[in-house]
């Protein structure tokens, strides 16, 4: 096959790819976004658009120009205040409607522009793809799940600014009104409704675009007269009674508050000291984050520049509630890393943290509360004084260093998979059904199965056990600690010694949990120490009072009917297979098989599973194995040992990065030396 083929090959094959993957994100984006739409529309009256709802009520803060501000529950500026008060005309059901929409319009925007400002040069494919990918994780964020919650008008001024900053060094700016700062212009108009945003003045200032930059100081200006003008009283007070907003809305020490000021409040610290040492800090990062920020727009990144100065505005802003948390999520355009497997470390860390909880990211262990508790903010602070992202300049840009299947992947990537994966384990296991007549009539089938094929030993085993003191003890032991410890060991070892490996055994392992999940939600079933009248004994927990619903309080830790498949069989088996494949030795091998088989035993002994179970666990192991050779033949890694082999068989057409993307596969080759070039702005 010549070359021509194979790229013409590659070509069907991207655009096959394009297809299904809009196929798949289109839909996802159009369902969240009826969601959206329907759990706001959905509520009563009290409870939809809950901010907006109580400032523009009858008797709520915009409703008289002299009760702005009192009770502090009303966050928004003087400007804010007065364009919203026309708002209280409309009838309820409009006025939700009306605003519901006007958000969803405005996050269709925002993945517009995102898309659009993506440095480099980017396919059309790439970038069809990109825009409900990008929609959708906007509308799963943390920041806009709370805008479509209180109907706060904090999403505005952030997309006006990303627009201004993004384009404003771009010719439509001057050909649709020329000789006017524009961009200037609406981002003045941002600031007037956030104050905190004219820190992109002076970014604007030093970058050269000084036109701009004082056209975003005077409209800032002009706006805030305006307001004084309107609502006199008002403005007065947000501005010397509340210091530019300074005291409104929640408590400053509210974990919802992800400012250096709420962080500093939240470690205990108070008063003079406080303010003292949050002033010094602010304004470090306030300087920092624009130096950076105007570096990284000079290379050719205005997404990136604008959302570290961004992520520096909600750091130094006194009060920063969830919508600022935008700024956070709109640095995960950034490219860190110098392996190709390291680039997905930065964007993953990004979106797990502006849409999940702080329990999602970190186990409940005090000592770690506060890093789960202030995850957005120090992710901020990474982006605005820390992280060097790569520049377009630079040869890794376009062409990481590869990974390479005998690298260990990143260590912060794997352990945020980890947890994020275990809570979403234990989530999605306490959503099995758990009603006691489905549960024990599965038991009741189970048993009558094994009892067909005697099998039913469980009996037997739980009695012998529970009879021999020394035994129980160390079965309840067994049934505690081994559960984790031995995979959790195990994988610890093949990622320092064995890295290769520990990408298909964590795969395995992975594909096993996730069919075991199916499992549960399938087929609830009632563990033998939770069936009545079957004289099994819980060794572990004591008995349980049947006749209380809830059987106690064990009932509050995890659903008890997730016991098909048992998972602590296969994970054992899962843990056994790899030594006996690993292992040198033939006394490893010989405990690798022993281990299972153990804990086959406990389990039952511990009343905790039928042997059926261990059956169920015993075939989700093994199509967790068969998953992982699938992956290992057919996904990326795959297509890398093929590019590699091109390079390696062939140097005169290595030569040709768009040859050997298209006899590798690639979709969207692109010469090396035309990446990541766009304009860097108006240096006027």
């Amino acid at each position: 096959m010549t070359v021509e083929d194979n790229r013409l090959s590659a070509a069907v094959r991207g655009e096959s790819r394009t297809r299904v993957a809009l196929a798949l994100l289109w839909p996802l984006t159009a369902i969240l976004a009826v969601y959206r739409l329907v759990d706001v529309l959905g509520k009563a009256p009290d409870q939809r658009l809950t901010d907006l709802g109580g400032w523009l009520a009858r008797n709520g803060p915009l409703s008289s120009p002299d009760t702005v501000y009192d009770g502090g529950t009303f966050t928004g500026t003087p400007l804010t205040a007065a364009l919203l008060r026309p708002f209280s005309m409309l009838p309820e059901p409009m006025l939700g409607a009306t605003w519901a929409l006007g958000l969803l319009a405005l996050v269709g925007v925002l993945s517009l522009l995102v898309v659009h400002a993506l440095p480099g040069r980017v396919s059309r494919q790439t970038r069809s793809v990109m825009l409900p990918l990008v929609a959708s994780v906007l509308l799963l964020a943390v920041p806009v799940r709370a805008v479509f919650d209180t109907g706060g008008p904090g999403l505005l001024p952030i997309v006006l600014v990303v627009a201004a900053f993004v384009y404003g060094g771009r010719s439509p700016w001057r050909d649709l009104v020329p000789n006017v700062p524009l961009p200037g212009l609406l981002i003045g108009f941002a600031a007037a409704l956030q104050p905190t945003l004219l820190l992109f003045a002076p970014l604007l200032w030093l970058l050269g675009r000084r036109r701009q930059a004082v056209g975003a100081v005077g409209t800032f200006g002009l706006g805030t007269l305006v307001a004084w003008a309107a609502l006199p009283a008002a403005s007065a007070d947000y501005w010397f009674g509340h210091f530019a907003g300074t005291g409104l809305g929640g408590a400053a020490d509210d974990v919802g508050n992800q400012s250096l000021h709420g962080l500093l409040l939240r470690l205990g610290l108070s008063g003079t000291v406080e303010i003292i040492l949050f002033a010094a800090l602010a304004a470090a990062v306030a300087v920092l984050g624009l130096r950076r920020a105007a570096h990284y727009a000079r290379d050719g990144q205005p997404l990136l520049a604008a959302a570290i100065a961004g992520c520096a505005v909600m750091a130094v802003t006194p009060a920063a509630w969830q919508h600022l948390q935008l700024w956070v999520l709109l640095a995960a355009v950034g490219r860190f890393g110098r392996r190709r497997g390291d680039r997905l470390v930065w964007p993953v860390l990004v979106v797990l943290v502006t849409s999940l909880s702080a329990e999602a990211l970190v186990p409940k262990i005090a000592w770690l509360a506060p890093l789960g508790e202030n995850a957005p903010l120090l992710v901020a602070l990474t982006a605005a004084v820390a992280l060097p992202f790569v520049s377009t300049a630079s040869p890794l840009w376009d062409r990481p260093e590869p990974s390479g299947p005998f690298s260990r992947p990143h260590l912060m990537l794997e352990l945020l998979l980890i947890r994020v994966g275990y809570f979403a384990y234990s989530y999605i296991r306490s959503l099995a059904p758990d009603g006691r007549e489905i549960a024990e009539g599965h038991g009741h089938q189970i048993l009558a199965i094994e009892r067909a094929l005697r099998l039913d030993v469980e009996l037997r085993i739980n009695k012998y056990v529970h009879d021999t003191g020394w035994l129980e003890t160390s079965m309840n032991f067994y049934y505690g600690a081994f559960h984790f410890l031995i995979p959790v060991a195990l994988l610890a070892w093949l990622y320092l010694r064995r890295p290769a490996d520990y990408r298909w055994a964590r795969n395995a392992l992975c594909y096993t949990t996730l069919l075991g999940l199916v499992g549960f939600l399938l087929y609830p079933l009632a563990p033998p120490r939770l069936m009545p009248g079957m004289d099994y004994y819980d060794t572990i927990n004591g008995p349980q009072d049947f006749d209380d619903p809830n059987f106690g309080i064990l009932t509050g830790i995890s659903n008890q009917y997730a016991a098909m498949p048992s998972l602590h069989v296969g994970w054992s088996l899962w843990a056994g297979l790899v030594i006996i494949r690993l292992s040198p030795r033939l006394w490893g091998k010989a405990l690798g098989a022993l281990y299972p088989l153990l804990t086959t035993v406990v389990v039952m002994g511990t009343a905790n599973h039928y042997l059926l179970d261990a059956a169920g666990g015993a075939v989700v192991v093994v199509a967790g194995f068969a998953l992982a050779e699938l992956w290992l033949r057919h996904g990326p890694a795959s297509r890398a040992d093929r590019l590699a082999s091109v390079q390696a068989t062939d140097p005169a057409e290595a030569a040709d990065p768009a040859a050997v993307a298209a006899r590798a596969g690639a979709t969207d080759p692109v010469p090396a030396g035309e990446a990541g070039r766009t304009p860097a702005g108006d240096a006027r």
